[in-house]
């Protein structure tokens, strides 16, 4: 009998959550609806007016020759090469990169404007008509609110890209509970229920998944609510906060590289071979990886060094705030520069082995009070509580989303059910 209201329960949180999609779709049925005529529009021009040819930079090639093969006088090449370099560096085209090139549907089929895609959203456009015009614009972007959920049946990537899902949907769900739920101990039946924005560039080429806005986890039984909120409006900076306010982030990543292995530990009493055996301490904690592994700041702060030193190779160092440090030697290559502010999990350099280094990694050194300790047996201080003066409006703001999160059902709970109900009626 318990069972069967475990089931009722379930319809019941169906029948509330359905009313109000109800509601809207009778609204929307009220509304009509006008045609009109389809406009063959693209980077802002009618491309039903020219002949379009579509193309990708190749080894080799170079603006001004693509302008001479379609007809664009040397003068005009001249003058955008010169005149524009700020909005358009002819000499930076990149081999790889697509480009539009309209032309005039008459006998000539001279070139009449130029667009350069930079990247998916952003273009520039060389108008080529009458006095030339050069110009930076952007594709029209579209978010799509996306609610996924999932039981666990192996792993947390399964049940997430089984449902056709961006596997940084995955990824971005890890972080967000990186330090409340050990994702190599998840057990069957853990739960989840995430909601995200998915990016498209007019309307139709999928761009990538948003970071997640509200998620709740439940494993072990043990339900945990996240929902992100901007707790420094100054920096713009963006937390997980859990339905009580509790940040769940801790101020140090226990690793400055995601996937790493800790290949020397920090030892004031080692020995070195290659050193006849002298004894020469190692304040640092050594991670290896391939070369080109990004290095990650483990926490908040500002770039106090970006350069090349001796042994160190080249590093970065950041101070985090009056009693913390960190440093990050022998890397390929430097990410940031001194004076910036990072915010943890950035990218700030990547693996190499620059300095007095065997093989690729990173040796992490970790400051406090101005002396180099062991990370790993420190107490790491946790992340700044969200402020009072906050709390209230945070209330306010999650309630739509946990409202949200808790009519999503799971698929696999839905289907179970059924079942259940279809032998209740025979």
């Amino acid at each position: 009998m318990q069972k069967y209201w475990g089931i009722i329960l379930v319809l019941t949180v169906m029948a509330s959550c359905k009313d109000t999609s109800d509601q809207k779709n009778d609204i929307a049925q009220e509304i009509s609806v006008v045609k009109v005529p389809e406009v063959n529009e693209r980077f802002g021009f009618n491309l039903d007016e020219f002949n379009v040819k579509l193309d990708t930079v190749r080894y080799g090639d170079s603006f001004g020759e693509l302008m001479q093969e379609h007809k664009v006088d040397y003068p005009k090449v001249l003058s955008i090469s010169e005149n524009f370099r700020d909005t358009f560096d002819v000499r930076k085209i990149r081999v790889g990169k697509p480009y539009v090139i309209l032309q005039s549907k008459d006998t000539l089929a001279q070139a009449q404007v130029f667009i350069y895609e930079n990247d998916p959203i952003n273009y520039t456009v060389v108008d080529l008509r009458d006095s030339v015009k050069v110009y930076k614009d952007k594709n029209k972007v579209k978010f799509v609110q996306r609610e996924v959920s999932g039981v666990i049946e192996s792993s947390l990537s399964e049940a997430i890209l089984d449902q056709g899902v961006d596997y940084n949907v995955t990824h971005n769900l890890a972080n967000v509970y990186a330090w409340t739920i050990d994702f190599s101990r998840l057990q069957k039946n853990d739960k989840f229920k995430i909601i995200y924005n998915e990016k498209y560039i007019n309307d139709t080429v999928y761009a990538g998944a948003e970071p997640i806005e509200a998620a709740y986890f439940e494993h072990n039984g043990k339900p945990i609510y996240a929902f992100a909120y901007e707790n420094d409006s100054l920096r713009g900076l963006v937390d997980y906060f859990d339905e009580d306010a509790n940040n769940l982030r801790r101020t140090f990543l226990r690793m400055p590289v995601e996937y790493g292995r800790l290949s020397s530990r920090y030892n004031l009493k080692r020995r070195i071979k290659y050193y006849g055996y002298k004894l020469r301490p190692h304040k640092g904690t050594d991670y290896a990886a391939p070369i080109g592994t990004p290095i990650m700041a483990t926490a908040d702060g500002t770039v106090e060094e970006s350069t090349r030193r001796g042994g160190n190779g080249k590093y970065v160092k950041i101070r985090h705030n009056g009693t913390y440090s960190t440093q990050y030697l022998h890397m390929k290559a430097q990410n940031v520069k001194k004076g910036e502010f990072v915010r943890q999990g950035d990218v700030i350099g990547w693996i190499g082995m620059t300095g007095n280094t065997g093989g690729p990694h990173v040796c992490y050194r970790f400051w406090k009070n101005g002396k180099q300790v062991d990370p790993l047996r420190e107490e790491l201080p946790q992340a700044e509580p969200l402020h009072d003066t906050l709390k209230e409006e945070y209330f306010t703001y999650i309630s739509t989303y946990k409202e949200q999160l808790d009519c999503i059902i799971y698929s696999k709970v839905l289907l179970e059910d059924e079942e259940d109900l279809l032998t209740l009626n025979q």
